[in-house]
């Protein structure tokens, strides 16, 4: 290995070392209320040598959503690849993301963020643009599931795959942040077991989709 390369090698080494420190300061303090410094002191770094790899707080947030992203991507691979027809690969992809948003719930709320905080992608380092592109690449995952399932005869015909991956993405975040936010109140007040909600979704989905 030459000197580029190692050298190479271990800026990566130490701006995963600072993504990974920044997760356990964003995940405890939120991002509104972290700062650069919290990150300097949790990496054992000066603030400084973060902005040698970093532009600000949000570049350094929208790394973390890019790994976020690419771990829920990977979940979706796997569950299309699972499965053999259409509507089943659609059923897993959906399922794969609410197991994702309980196993990663700090990864999930990551990307709401991304979502809806009003973010410049093109005035950062990249990172927002590496968002943009995973979320994409996620996406199309759903999309093409849709599109198997109207070629094997499993899902309907008549619908636009994009719009239904979409339409089914945004169902699918909404029903997710009710439960996260109204869990208790939905047991409480209604008598409900928030996992039922989701057995229920997904019964929907899957007659309305079917020919």
């Amino acid at each position: 290995m030459g000197i580029s390369e190692r050298r190479e090698r271990d800026k990566e080494r130490r701006r995963a070392e600072i993504i990974e420190a920044a997760e356990r300061v964003f995940f405890c303090k939120g991002v509104d209320n972290a700062t650069m410094d919290d990150v300097a002191e949790a990496a054992e770094l000066s603030k400084g040598t973060l902005y040698l790899y970093f532009k600000n707080k949000e570049d350094l947030y929208l790394a973390i959503i890019v790994r976020g992203i690419t771990i829920l991507q990977r979940a979706f691979e796997e569950a299309a690849k699972a499965r053999k027809k259409g509507i089943d690969k659609v059923a897993a992809i959906g399922r794969a993301y609410f197991d994702f948003c309980k196993t990663h719930a700090q990864y999930f709320s990551a990307m709401l963020y991304f979502e809806s905080y009003n973010l410049d992608p093109g005035a950062d380092s990249g990172y927002g643009v590496q968002c943009t592109n995973q979320t994409n690449r996620t996406f199309a995952i759903c999309e093409e599931a849709v599109q198997f399932g109207i070629d094997d005869g499993t899902i309907r015909p008549d619908i636009d795959p994009k719009k239904t991956a979409l339409t089914l993405y945004g169902l699918a975040t909404g029903l997710l942040q009710i439960i996260s936010i109204k869990g208790k109140l939905i047991r409480q007040d209604h008598h409900v077991n928030p996992d039922e909600l989701i057995d229920t979704f997904f019964d929907l989905i899957a007659k309305s989709l079917r020919p």
